[in-house]
C-alpha cells in the first residue's frame, strides 16, 4: 500500500513541477524585454572625439525617434571596436564590410542598412597617397622596390585601408604589405595621410571619401599629397544591429534609417546636413546579410592569393589550405544568403 502512495505522490509532484516550467514559446516571449537604450559603436575616422562629434546629431535624432537613449561607444581603433562587439558591449554600429562580415558570422549582428548610392555620384574607392615632391612619386617605383619605402596603412579590418589594396594591388605583384616594406605605421585614414604629408611615411593607404574630408580639415597638408593608385569600388560599409533584438524593434530601427533625411521641411533639411557630414548624402537603403556577399568574395580571393603565394612544405599542404578556404567561403555564402531570406 505504501509503495503505491509513494508512486502517486511522486507523479503528482512531477506534474506540478512541469506546470511551473514555462513552455519554449513562453520563455522566448519573456526573454524579449523592451529595449531600454542603444549603445552605438562609432568607427574611428580621424579620432574618437571627431568621430563622436560627427555621429552625435544622428544619434540624437535616433533617440528622439525611438524614444530611448542612444549613447556613443567610441573607440580609438578597429581592434577595440571588434573586441567591444565580441563582449556584447555594442548594440548597433556602422562598420567596415570586413568587420560586419565577422560580426554576422559570429551570429552577434545582422545587417539592416547601407549607404545609398545614386547614378553619377563619385564612387568610393581605396587609394594610395604619396608626396608630390618626395623621392617616391610613381606607383611603378613603389612596386619595384617596396623594401625602400615606409608604409602607413589601415588596420587589417579596414576594407580600403588594407583588404582592397592587399588583394587588388600588392598580392598580385607578390608583395605582402605586412612584411615587404622598410617599416609600417598602422592608424586611421587621417593618421596615415598626415604621416605621408609630414614626411613620416612614404606611401599610405586611404580612400576617396576620407581623403576628401582630409582636404577640408588639413588643406595645407593635403596640398602636399597626390594619389598614385585607385582601386575598383569596394564593398559598401553597412549598418548592423544586435541579432537578438526583437524583430519589431529591428524593423523600427530600419525604418528610421531608411526614412532619415528623406522628407520635406526644416527638420528634413537638417537631417540631410547630418547625412552630408557623415558622407551619406542620399541616406540609407534597407539591405540584409546578403549585402555582405561581395565582401565574403573579396576575403575568399584574398585567402586564395595568400595561399598560392606562401611557401609550403609540399603541394598536399597547400591543397589542404585551399580546401579549408573553399569550405569556409561556402559556409559564409550559405549563412549570408540565409540572412537574406
Amino acid at each position: 500500500m505504501f509503495p503505491v502512495l509513494k508512486q502517486l505522490l511522486t507523479a503528482t509532484l512531477a506534474a506540478a513541477a512541469a506546470l511551473l516550467l514555462p513552455s519554449p514559446a513562453l520563455a522566448q516571449v519573456t526573454h524579449e524585454k523592451p529595449v531600454q537604450s542603444i549603445r552605438f559603436g562609432v568607427l574611428p575616422l580621424g579620432g574618437t572625439v571627431e568621430s563622436r562629434a560627427l555621429w552625435t546629431p544622428f544619434m540624437a535624432d535616433m533617440s528622439r525617434s525611438l524614444g530611448i537613449p542612444v549613447n556613443a561607444y567610441s573607440v580609438p581603433s578597429y581592434e577595440e571596436l571588434d573586441r567591444a562587439i565580441a563582449r556584447d558591449e555594442i548594440d548597433m554600429a556602422f562598420l567596415s564590410a570586413k568587420m560586419a562580415l565577422d560580426a554576422v558570422m559570429q551570429r552577434r549582428m545582422k545587417v539592416v542598412a547601407q549607404i545609398a548610392r545614386r547614378p553619377g555620384m563619385p564612387e568610393h574607392r581605396a587609394i594610395l597617397l604619396a608626396r608630390k615632391t618626395g623621392p617616391l612619386d610613381t606607383l611603378e617605383g613603389m612596386l619595384a622596390q617596396p623594401e625602400r619605402w615606409r608604409l602607413a596603412r589601415g588596420d587589417s579590418r579596414s576594407v580600403t585601408g588594407f583588404v582592397v589594396p592587399q588583394s587588388q594591388l600588392f598580392l598580385p605583384h607578390n608583395i605582402e604589405m605586412e612584411t615587404r616594406f622598410r617599416s609600417e605605421f598602422i592608424g586611421t585614414h587621417q593618421a596615415t595621410a598626415l604621416a605621408v604629408a609630414n614626411g613620416d611615411a612614404d606611401v599610405a593607404t586611404n580612400n576617396t571619401t576620407d581623403f576628401e574630408r582630409f582636404r577640408q580639415q588639413f588643406p595645407i597638408e593635403a596640398e602636399r599629397l597626390q594619389i598614385i593608385w585607385e582601386s575598383e569600388p569596394p564593398p559598401g560599409a553597412p549598418m548592423v544591429v544586435r541579432r537578438n533584438y526583437p524583430p519589431e524593434f529591428q524593423a523600427k530601427l530600419q525604418a528610421f534609417l531608411t526614412t532619415y533625411g528623406q522628407g520635406k521641411g526644416p527638420r528634413a533639411d537638417a537631417e540631410r546636413e547630418v547625412l552630408k557630414n557623415l558622407r551619406a548624402t542620399y541616406g540609407y537603403v534597407a539591405v540584409d546579410d546578403s549585402a555582405l556577399l561581395p565582401e565574403a568574395r573579396l576575403e575568399y580571393q584574398l585567402g586564395k592569393q595568400r595561399a598560392m603565394a606562401a611557401a609550403w612544405v609540399n603541394d598536399a599542404a597547400r591543397a589542404q589550405r585551399l580546401q579549408r578556404i573553399e569550405k569556409a567561403y561556402a559556409e559564409q555564402v550559405e549563412t549570408l544568403r540565409a540572412g537574406g531570406r
